[in-house]
């Protein structure tokens, strides 16, 4: 019998560690030292140059990240990752690697709000210009490319409001021009629902934070795609530019959230269905962005490039902003906060808290209407979770 790749589960636990070899831990262990022994002279300057395998400085490598770069890595169908201390610290770190002043990002209209202001805020203050479109239609990317576009940059499903981007569609776009790379944030899906890079993307960024940790105990990034890249990254965009170094011991904890991604993938999925289909016919709901509803404008989209719709939901209600703030105070087992993928379920309204630095007119522009709502569907048992919003919904 041919021996055919192992199943996702299986790699999420067992791929690059042989619990045989060295002491024999089941868990790979917790490499905590900061600086690591050269046996000669000789062997520092080979490791220095490249030369010889080994570490040198954790802020270049150490054995627990790079177990986790290696299984990250096979997940998503890279030849290589790079770990990082925030999904924040990936993104920076890319970005600062691949561009230079003069160079154009064109991103998408809806972004996580601290990556918007690290491209206009930030990249914008060295020259680099920041171009955003609607790129639900991928028209909108054909007019505005050019030939400084180096980085299309979009996340889909996008944070907050669920809207999907065709990831296949942008990445023949963005290869038509010369040095054009595509990202994605792939945060919301993980691995185990959406492959970007199978779609044709170049580059996919992670908060590890999120899904992947899966207990709401640790902040943590990552970024996948062709080794060369990541290597000028782990030394420049992580070594000399950023720091953004992740801990050996937060490695470990995402490393333990792989294991059981794919059962609480599964679990989240199947809560946010639940929920979505609920509230798509609930009176004071003037409409539930989710994937998995036909309603859904993108549902044609989410079945071919999803795996499953996510556990993820957004759904607007009839009363507006006042009418958010109710609901959201009336929750008692949905916990109002940010964040997103954790066992437990968590609403936050991004017109009074992620989003309430911008005007409404700022936020009708970035697609955030003033009663959205965001769900992250956690592990509970979902009879509770839609009791609590059926009541919560008494108030909105």
């Amino acid at each position: 019998m041919a021996l055919s790749k192992p199943g996702f589960s299986t790699r999420a636990i067992h791929h690059a560690y042989d619990a045989y070899a060295g002491t024999g831990d089941l868990n790979p262990p917790i490499h905590l030292s900061s600086t690591y022994t050269f046996p000669t002279v000789e062997d520092g300057s080979a490791r220095f140059a490249g030369e010889q395998q080994g570490f040198v400085y954790s802020r270049v490598g150490n054995p627990t990240t790079v177990l986790l770069e290696q299984r990250l890595a096979d997940l998503e169908g890279g030849e290589a990752a790079l770990v990082t201390a925030s999904g924040m610290g990936a993104t920076a770190a890319l970005l600062w690697t691949l561009l230079k002043p003069g160079d154009e990002i064109i991103a998408d209209k809806t972004l996580y709000g601290c990556t918007y202001a690290f491209f206009n805020h930030g990249l914008a203050k060295f020259g680099v210009t920041i171009t955003h479109v609607d790129m639900a239609d991928t028209a909108n990317l054909a007019a505005a490319i050019s030939a400084k576009t180096r980085i299309v940059f979009f996340e889909s499903p996008a944070n907050p409001n669920m809207r999907l981007v065709d990831i296949p569609a942008v990445a023949t776009i963005a290869h038509q021009h010369d040095n054009c790379k595509v990202v994605v944030d792939n945060t919301y899906c993980t691995p185990y629902l959406q492959r970007p890079l199978e779609l044709g993307a170049d580059y996919v960024v992670h908060s590890a934070t999120k899904y992947l940790g899966g207990h709401g105990d640790l902040i943590a990034g990552a970024i996948v795609g062709d080794a060369e890249t990541l290597t000028q990254v782990r030394f420049y965009g992580i070594k000399d530019m950023t720091g953004a170094v992740m801990s050996s011991q937060d490695a470990f904890l995402v490393l333990r959230g792989l294991k059981t991604l794919a059962l609480r993938m599964d679990r989240h999925c199947q809560n946010a269905q639940a929920i979505a289909a609920f509230l798509a016919s609930h009176p004071k709901v003037e409409v539930c962005h989710y994937p998995g509803l036909e309603s859904f404008p993108q549902y044609a989209l989410a079945q071919r490039q999803m795996a499953q719709p996510g556990g993820m939901i957004a759904f607007e209600l009839k009363g507006g902003f006042a009418a958010g703030c109710r609901f959201m105070n009336a929750l008692n087992l949905i916990t109002r906060a940010v964040s997103l993928g954790d066992a437990e379920s968590l609403a936050q309204h991004p017109a009074s808290m992620t989003h309430s630095t911008y005007t409404p007119e700022e936020r009708a522009e970035h697609m955030i209407s003033e009663g959205l709502v965001r769900v992250s569907a956690g592990l509970e048992d979902v009879a509770d979770l839609l009791r609590d919003i059926e009541q919560a919904l008494t108030f909105a």
